[in-house]
């Protein structure tokens, strides 16, 4: 055990790295290194010679970590020295100026897409994030069964044992929005809903929480003509571009009847998307006609009135429009992802002056 000591000790003493260092602690105390093979012929001993053997190889390892530890901070603090005397900052210089404000892509995008649609006679709906369970499916038709009231889809709240009350959830959309505004000001109604939302999906393009916002026209004689003009005068705003084509393909919302999911035709060269041309589609909203137990749920009577209703989600919008590639990225907090992609506090979207400038 003394050549054991004297040879790892002036070993360590000698090392010049940290990966020359872990190269002898392998060696020395790992668990195929002597001082551990030397453990191992323990069990071949006597009782006797155990009580003596033992504890001298324990403090032999214990002194080579010791000595590791030691060594691995002394090289730590030579390369901190080496790094100091290469780097500087002279204090005298000016200071940096401090960088100015940016608008978040999402805040953005969202104040561009309330825009157009405030030109087209649209107002702004609120309502809370945390919704009850009618609002946000029953009177939107949706069933019991339907798998978005599942846990593993939709975020619900924690009821305490014995409250009545009826369950509460993150919405899901914000449909539920359309609901309470409906409730409080009847048809004919013309709104817009934007805000936050929220389901259990994490991915490149999902988060638990997101950004949406939904449109909703009630009135007598409102049909899905209607519709198609309103979102092609939208994407043809927000994209900032003459012509655009969207393809209607029915689909199915427990909230609307018929239902479309609505493609816009686009092509993409050298990663970026051109709008209005080409031959590829990209789906980026769904739609339809309001389903009369949605209307009824909202005390509007369905043998009177009728209208459309579609949602999109913000965050797409931006991806799509800036050039975005990861929706996590959004919620990361990083100020240089956001000074990239930010806008100036100043530059307010107008239908007059542009939408991004």
């Amino acid at each position: 055990m003394d050549d054991l000591r004297q040879k790892y000790l002036e070993a360590i003493a000698g090392a010049g790295s940290e990966a020359a260092l872990e190269e002898i602690r392998v060696a020395a105390v790992g668990k195929k290194g002597e001082v551990a093979l030397q453990m191992r012929e323990l069990g071949k001993m006597t009782p006797e010679e155990r009580q003596v053997m033992g504890p001298k190889l324990n403090a032999l390892k214990d002194e080579i970590n010791s000595a590791l530890a030691a060594k691995k901070e002394a090289l730590g603090d030579a390369a901190l020295d080496e790094r100091l005397k290469t780097e500087w900052l002279d204090v005298t210089l000016p200071a940096r100026p401090r960088p100015a404000g940016t608008i978040h892509p999402v805040s953005q995008v969202t104040e561009e897409v309330t825009t157009i649609f405030a030109d087209m006679g649209f107002s702004v709906a609120e309502g809370p994030q945390i919704e009850t369970d009618w609002h946000n499916f029953d009177a939107l038709n949706i069933p019991p069964h339907h798998p978005a009231r599942q846990e593993f889809d939709t975020f619900y709240m924690h009821r305490a044992e014995g409250d009545n009350r009826p369950p509460h959830v993150l919405r899901t959309h914000t449909s539920p929005v359309q609901i309470r505004a409906m409730l409080a000001q009847g048809a004919p109604i013309r709104v817009i809903a934007p805000g936050r939302v929220y389901r259990s999906d994490y991915d490149q393009t999902h988060t638990p929480m997101f950004h949406q916002i939904e449109g909703l026209a009630i009135d007598r004689d409102i049909s899905m003509a209607n519709l198609k003009w309103v979102l092609e005068e939208f994407c043809r705003a927000f994209f900032e571009v003459d012509e655009v084509e969207l393809r209607f393909r029915a689909s199915h919302f427990p909230f609307t009847e018929p239902s479309a999911e609505v493609d816009l035709r686009c092509s993409w060269e050298d990663g970026r998307l051109k709008v209005g041309e080409g031959d590829d589609w990209m789906e980026i909203l769904g739609s339809g006609m309001v389903h009369p137990k949605v209307l009824e749920a909202s005390g509007v009577d369905p043998t009177e009135w009728q209208g459309f209703a579609f949602g999109i989600g913000i965050d797409r919008l931006a991806m799509l429009k800036y050039g975005i590639p990861d929706l996590r990225a959004f919620f990361d907090s990083d100020l240089r992802w956001l000074r990239h992609y930010g806008f100036s506090a100043l530059d307010m979207p107008t239908m007059r002056g542009g939408l991004s400038r």
